[in-house]
């Protein structure tokens, strides 16, 4: 199996074709071919240093394939150096520290462009509800606010997730409930579980939100086509239950001293596949073909083609498990994230 190489060959350059090569890049990004996407922006970088579009496409790239610290590092150095369009970056910048759950960072980002004047007109009111969240969801221990429980009241407290297709704007409507009272949302938000619509992630928020303010009865959850009934209350957190799947220990036993920055991205793939599935039971595969498709998986993206085979058999998993758990995962990488 290939080590992976930071050195870079050396490259002769040609005038235009770090151009030809970040469109190149961006054309693969969308086609989600990660590993050629990463290959064809860093040589861009070689002939083009200076062009905020390349880091642009670099953090977008690293952010899909859940090596968020990478993305956080290139966005943070674009502000420093004042590299690219400001606004857009510190939105990327923002998304970055959402999903890493570091919503002080979150908070103390957008109260500086608050004192700085830095946000305009037309984003004043989407940065101001980002600040809600990020003091919302910063503050775990804020004690819930008391509501009356009335037949009136769940009509009159209009929770926005049917009439929004946008996936962004439903992330900052269940954020806002984070430290309320969300029994006045039950019905809409039993109706949004329970329905065929509905994105994995935003799923998997709304049930964590009720486990954590104890909510004790059943909600049925659909995704991917699956259809089963939960008690919130006797549901493990999100953190949790992906470390009692024992894919991560597998993963760092094999990676973390030899490779940390490798274990790093594996880690983060991990928690994101986990986190579309929760609540459910992950449908295929043994947690050794789970760790043997994931540490594949981070390979190809940096560009290497050793067989699955040699990851199963790292892991001491049978081949045809590891290829069934792969083919899941590739089901799940098609789903983006929501960029807030």
């Amino acid at each position: 199996m290939k080590k992976r190489d930071s050195n870079k060959d050396n490259l002769i350059l040609f005038p235009g074709l770090g151009k030809r090569l970040l469109e190149k890049g961006l054309d693969y990004l969308k086609q989600q071919k990660y590993r050629e996407a990463i290959q064809c922006l860093e040589q861009a970088l070689e002939h083009e240093p200076e062009n905020s579009d390349i880091y642009v496409g670099l953090i977008l790239v690293h952010y899909e394939t859940g090596n968020l610290k990478m993305a956080k590092e290139i966005a943070a150095d674009m502000l420093k150096s004042g590299r690219g369009d400001y606004i857009q970056v510190i939105e990327m910048y923002l998304m970055i520290l959402v999903q890493l759950n570091e919503y002080s960072e979150v908070v103390t980002a957008i109260e500086a462009l608050l004192e700085d004047r830095e946000i305009p007109v037309d984003k004043h009111e989407h940065f101001m509800k980002m600040l809600e969240f990020g003091r919302k969801m910063k503050d775990g221990t804020e004690k819930y606010e008391t509501a009356e429980m009335d037949d009136e009241q769940p009509e009159e407290q209009e929770l926005d997730l049917f009439e929004s297709e946008d996936i962004n704007k439903q992330v900052l409507a269940l954020g806002s409930l984070t430290n309320v009272n969300i029994r006045p949302f039950i019905k809409v938000l039993k109706k949004f579980a329970g329905s065929e619509e509905g994105h994995p992630f935003i799923k998997t928020m709304l049930v964590n939100i009720l486990r954590e303010q104890e909510y004790s009865e059943e909600i049925g959850v659909s995704k991917f086509d699956w259809n089963e009934s939960f008690t919130p209350t006797h549901l493990p957190d999100v953190k949790e239950y992906i470390e009692d799947s024992g894919v991560l220990q597998l993963l760092a036993d094999e990676i973390e001293n030899d490779d940390p920055v490798l274990y790093e991205q594996v880690q983060s793939l991990v928690e994101r596949y986990f986190f579309l599935v929760y609540p459910y039971k992950t449908p295929v595969g043994k947690p050794a073909a789970w760790a043997a498709a994931v540490h594949f998986t981070a390979n190809e993206y940096y560009g290497f083609d050793d067989p699955l085979e040699e990851f199963a058999d790292l892991y001491g998993s049978h081949h045809v498990e590891a290829a069934k758990v792969l083919e899941f995962i590739r089901e799940l990488e098609e789903i983006s994230y929501p960029i807030i």
